[in-house]
C-alpha cells in the first residue's frame, strides 16, 4: 500500500550499487537533486546541468535484480544502462549505480521484519517502513525557531503534510481520516543523517537540524529500545482503509 498520483507510486524506485545495496543520500548527498516523473508510460530523469532523459516505465526484458534494503531483500526491474549512465555523470562517481523499479509482482518487504511495531501483514517497496509519514506544519515551524534558519518539509520527506494544529499534536493522533483514506498510527519517526541534507543544494552538513533535534526530541527511557538515540520527527502510519485524498482536504482525529 502507498501513495500514488497519477502514474506515480510513491517509493518504487531506488539507487542501487551494481549488487544490489541501497543508495540514498545518505552516501550520495546529491541524489536530492534529481526528480524523476511518470507520465504516459514513460519515465523523465532530470537533475541540475543534466539533459532529460526518458526511457519506458516498463522494460520487461531487463532483468530482476535481488536488492537489499535496510538489512531486507526485496526486488526491483533494472531501469537499464542509460539511466545508469545518467546517474553516473550526474554523481561523478567512480563506481556505477543502477536505477530499479518496484513491480507488483517482485518480492516486497515487510517492515515487521525490521520493526515488529508493524503489523504482519503490511508489505512495501522501497520506504524505509511505514507507507505513509505525516509532519504537521507547526513541528517544523517550532524547529525552524530552535534552528534559528527557515527548513523546509522536503528535507524530512513527509508524504501528508498538516496545517492548522499546534507543533507535536500528530504525535497523538492513531487514527485519522483525510478525504477517504483513513490512517492508524504506527509510532514515532526516528530521525538520522539524512535530515542534514539540503534538498535545495544537495549539500550534507552532517550536524543540523539533527543535533537540535536530540536536544528536545529524545524519546522517553522505556522506548529507548525501539527508538535507542534517535529523535522523533514526524508519525508513521499504515493504512486502514484505502480511498482518495488531495491537498486541502481536512482532517479529522478518530476518537473511540
Amino acid at each position: 500500500m502507498c501513495l500514488k498520483s497519477g502514474e506515480m507510486l510513491d517509493r518504487h524506485w531506488m539507487v542501487v550499487t551494481e549488487d544490489g545495496h541501497m543508495v540514498t543520500g545518505r552516501q550520495e548527498p546529491r541524489l536530492v537533486l534529481v526528480s524523476l516523473t511518470c507520465e504516459g508510460g514513460q519515465v523523465s530523469l532530470n537533475g541540475p546541468d543534466m539533459e532529460e532523459l526518458k526511457f519506458p516505465v516498463h522494460q520487461l526484458d531487463n532483468p530482476v535484480m535481488d536488492c537489499r534494503l535496510f538489512g531486507s531483500d526485496v526486488q526491483g526491474r533494472d531501469c537499464g544502462d542509460a539511466a545508469s549512465d545518467w546517474l553516473g555523470r550526474f554523481l561523478k562517481a567512480e563506481k556505477r549505480f543502477r536505477l530499479v523499479h518496484f513491480e507488483p509482482q517482485l518480492k516486497a518487504r515487510r517492515p515487521a521484519e525490521g520493526e515488529p511495531l508493524f503489523p504482519e501483514s503490511e508489505v512495501v517497496a522501497y520506504p524505509d517502513y511505514g507507507p505513509v509519514m505525516l509532519l504537521s506544519e507547526a513541528s517544523l515551524q517550532d524547529l525552524n525557531t530552535r534552528v534559528g534558519k527557515e527548513l523546509k518539509p522536503e528535507q524530512f520527506r513527509p508524504n501528508i503534510v498538516i496545517s492548522g494544529c499546534k507543533a507535536f499534536d500528530e504525535d497523538s493522533w492513531e487514527d485519522i481520516q483525510v478525504g477517504s483514506v483513513r490512517l492508524q498510527r504506527v509510532m514515532s519517526c526516528g530521525r538520522c543523517l539524512f535530515t542534514t541534507v539540503d534538498p535545495e543544494t544537495g549539500v550534507i552538513s552532517r550536524k543540523e537540524p539533527l543535533e537540535t533535534l536530540k536536544s528536545y526530541r529524545l524519546c522517553q527511557p522505556e522506548e529507548q529500545h525501539i527508538y535507542k538515540k534517535s529523535p522523533l520527527f514526524g508519525q508513521l502510519h499504515t493504512v486502514k482503509r484505502a480511498g482518495v485524498l488531495q491537498v486541502g482536504d481536512a482532517v479529522y482525529k478518530i476518537v473511540r
